[in-house]
């Protein structure tokens, strides 16, 4: 394999069984085709033409941990195996990884969402504005790691319920909080996180619209602008906190409580809920009148003030650090890689791409500065693949 090892990272998917069947197409071997594929996803390339041409310009590089006795791979083989090579295989080798450089966090929260990759349907594939035949990926993101513990793909928006018990299966939860948003509140999938030991923070909407509805009643009455004593109805602890960004001012209010005989008895198949909570968020723009909305949750945890406000605040991590950067970033809802298992496979590649950005704990500069970085630096990006915390704890493995 050239003067010297994989990168750690690239170790872990050296195995995996070649779907080629002829050996006429096997020209190039596979660990050469995903390496090369991997790193121009990493630093930029959004398509098989641009994959080929950073093969090409990085070639002298490569073959540092690379053989490249067939030199490097056409355009078309990319784009061949990567519509071959089942997903799921790669996201098995991408867990592993993930198993070994992930630090044991007590109450780590996990959040759990999904987001669909719109780019892959064409205009004819749209309907009413919704796309069709598009995918819908939804990760697991460990918040204070930092880093997407797995994703598990469906057809729509609407699985993410048979999708997340899924994923749950995949990963280690033992001590940890998993937060969800509403399409995910459901008691099942509630009773198989208290199974694994974890504890849970769902969102309250309309699709469980009764128990939404009686836990809204509940804090029907609380006015954070009195003493609590006025309150005196209902038990409950609070927490409040205060933000000022960019000009808009934001206060948010947390209340929980562990007052949830009466709601047992109503929803008796939600046994694992032993707390209830509501966010009060007043925010002003300094353009008007301030807008105040509440929302509504379930949790296993004790009534915790601090830390349910934790978990809440945390969930949105997945959205702000996972979601929209994949977007900015990457570009990801205008890819145009559509076919079989490429778009599923892509969407894994940018997310390690991601993490490895993040392994940069000296840096100061921005995630997108680091991307930018890892495409124009061979030697930035060799330091990150051989040299980063994470290459460290892979080698002491």
């Amino acid at each position: 394999m050239g003067n010297t090892k994989l990168p750690p990272l690239m170790e872990y998917f050296s195995n995996i069984e070649d779907p080629r069947r002829i050996t006429k197409n096997k020209k190039y071997p596979l660990i050469e085709v995903i390496v090369i594929a991997f790193l121009a996803v990493m630093s930029g390339a959004d398509g098989w033409e641009s994959i080929e041409r950073y093969g090409v310009m990085r070639k002298k590089w490569l073959k540092k941990f690379l053989s490249l006795e067939k030199g490097i791979p056409k355009h078309d083989v990319y784009r061949r195996v990567l519509y071959a090579l089942r997903s799921e295989l790669l996201e098995s080798c991408f867990m592993n990884w993930i198993r070994d450089i992930k630090q044991d966090i007590r109450q780590e929260v996990i959040a759990i969402d999904g987001k669909t990759v719109r780019g892959m349907a064409t205009k004819s594939r749209f309907k009413a504005g919704t796309a069709v035949n598009s995918i819908h990926l939804v990760s697991a993101w460990a918040t204070e790691n930092q880093l997407v513990f797995a994703q598990v793909q469906t057809a729509e928006k609407s699985n993410e319920i048979t999708a997340i018990p899924a994923l749950l299966e995949q990963i280690a939860i033992q001590g940890c909080i998993i937060t969800i948003d509403a399409m995910g509140c459901q008691y099942e999938i509630a009773e198989k996180i208290v199974k694994k030991e974890a504890d849970y923070v769902f969102a309250l909407k309309g699709n469980q619209e009764n128990l939404h509805d009686a836990v809204k009643e509940y804090w029907g009455m609380l006015d954070f602008g009195k003493p609590a004593g006025q309150a005196h109805y209902i038990r409950f602890h609070s927490v409040s906190t205060y933000e000022e960004k960019h000009g808009r001012k934001e206060t948010r209010d947390y209340a929980v409580s562990d007052d949830v005989q009466w709601l047992h008895k109503e929803f008796p198949q939600w046994k694992t809920i032993n707390s209830i909570g509501m966010v009060e968020s007043t925010r002003d723009t300094g353009q008007g009148e301030a807008k105040t909305e509440r929302r509504y949750f379930v949790s296993s945890l004790a009534a915790d003030e601090n830390l349910f406000a934790h978990a809440v605040r945390a969930h949105w991590g997945i959205e702000n650090q996972l979601h929209y950067m994949l977007d900015v970033i990457y570009r990801e809802d205008a890819s145009r890689v559509r076919k079989d298992y490429s778009p599923r496979t892509l969407a894994l590649i940018r997310k390690i791409a991601l993490t490895i950005a993040r392994s940069d704990k000296e840096s100061k500069t921005s995630i997108r500065g680091r991307v930018q970085q890892m495409g124009w630096s061979e030697d930035y990006l060799e330091s990150l693949l051989f040299r980063s915390d994470f290459a460290s704890l892979q080698e002491a493995s």
